[in-house]
């Protein structure tokens, strides 16, 4: 969440800047209002509180010099102000509620190089790889959705017999195209980030820290017999990892990378996209994430960048960047690119990674705090990205790769993943 000091101190940029992301300047205002009325009532519980204790004082010293008829006064008007006292720390408390509860509701702060903009149209696209358009031969202009049962790679109607609509079920090769994508993106970021396996359902306290909550409940899976959550993405866990702790600056960057299935219920999405892989409720997906300084940070961002564009050069897919607007950030970024591949059969763009500077702001609401040489703790900065998530990925893969015979060749740097085999044999006649 934003820095509520900066809400206090100037409260005319927190409106502009959150006016960049269709934030109305009434929602400011409104907990400009609440804190007002927080602080006011703090204020007034803790003058009682110093007039019970000085009270307590002379009801002990009248004690102590037997006025036995003035302590039992003072003890009567200090139990009447102790009642009182306790209201208003009940008071006080429910107040300071609400300014948190308006807090986890408004998004994080743009970043000044995010490009304004209100939808999709205005994102920027930063470059495309490779700059001229490949010619796309009829072979691979046919969907997944039609390639993949052919070849019995891909089964969504047993998917939706099993889990309901938009739950897809791989199958043969096409199951261990999964498994390959994973170990190929695993293996790329073993140099430089700590593999982790992380729960996949996790208490309201992780997802309120990622910003998942309270604003995106309709979205994701909610068991409610145990309280816990089905993550939507590995982010959620790993961004809690060191919640309510302090840790070293030497300690940072924090590099973690983890794979994992992620879940979503796509509550705004109904009805779009529900061919094949193109929107599904369940999905595999490499996570990158890190703890950084604000110096860090940049470099950071950067490095998460190129390395879902390498995975995807490598696996000889045409991509391209976007700068997002601001009108289309996540609740948490300040900044995020994301890259599209290309899928000839079903000619589109297709979102495969999201990569995103959070700043300060999901480290606030969980608690993480690292301790500079020579001063006090401060919050640490998160990022996090897709490297990559892979059902958007097999698609493009399996309409590129086909060939006229009806087979699929997946990339060469595959092959050690799929038992040197890297071709997907058309069906015998």
């Amino acid at each position: 969440m934003i820095d509520i000091r900066l809400v206090r101190e100037d409260s005319g940029s927190v409106k502009a800047a959150l006016e960049r992301r269709g934030v109305e300047a009434v929602e400011v205002d409104r907990l400009v209002v609440l804190d007002d009325a927080a602080r006011a009532a703090v204020g007034r519980r803790d003058e009682l509180r110093a007039q019970v204790k000085a009270l307590s004082r002379e009801v002990g010293a009248a004690r102590k010099s037997g006025d036995t008829a003035t302590a039992d006064t003072l003890g009567a008007r200090s139990r009447a102000l102790g009642e009182e006292e306790r209201s208003l720390a009940a008071a006080a408390e429910s107040a300071h509620q609400e300014v948190r509860r308006a807090l986890l509701l408004l998004p994080n702060l743009p970043a000044d190089g995010a490009p304004d903009g209100t939808g999709p149209e205005d994102n920027v696209v930063a470059r495309t790889w490779p700059a001229t358009a490949p010619d796309y031969r009829d072979a691979q202009r046919v969907p997944h959705f039609e390639v993949g049962p052919a070849l019995g790679l891909l089964d969504m109607e047993r998917g939706a017999k099993l889990s309901g609509s938009m739950f897809p079920v791989f199958r043969g090769a096409g199951a261990r195209l999964v498994r390959a994508l994973t170990s190929f993106a695993l293996d790329r970021h073993a140099d430089a980030f700590e593999e982790i396996r992380p729960p996949t359902l996790v208490l309201t306290d992780t997802m309120v820290s990622t910003g998942h909550l309270p604003k995106f409940a309709d979205d994701a899976y909610h068991i409610e017999r145990d309280d816990l959550w089905a993550i939507p993405t590995a982010e959620v866990p790993l961004t809690s990892m060191w919640r309510d702790e302090i840790l070293e600056e030497s300690e940072l960057p924090v590099r973690l990378t983890a794979v994992t299935a992620c879940y979503r219920r796509e509550a705004g999405s109904a009805g779009r996209d529900t061919r094949g892989l193109l929107r599904v409720h369940e999905f595999d997906k490499v996570e990158l994430f890190a703890y950084a300084t604000p110096d860090q940070a940049p470099g950071l961002l950067d490095e998460l960048v190129g390395r879902a564009e390498a995975l995807v050069r490598e696996l000889g897919l045409r991509y391209r960047v976007l700068d997002l607007c601001t009108g289309e950030l996540g609740n948490a970024s300040a900044r995020t690119f994301d890259l599209e591949v290309f899928a000839p059969g079903v000619d589109r763009w297709l979102e495969v990674s999201s990569v995103s500077w959070c700043t300060d702001y999901q480290a606030r609401r969980a608690n993480i705090r690292y301790r500079p040489a020579g001063g006090g703790p401060v919050f640490v900065q998160t990022l996090n990205g897709s490297a990559l998530a892979w059902p958007r990925i097999w698609a493009a893969l399996v309409e590129t790769g086909r060939q006229d015979d009806g087979s699929v060749v997946l990339p060469e740097v595959l092959a050690p993943y799929l038992g040197g085999e890297p071709v997907i044999a058309a069906p015998k006649d």
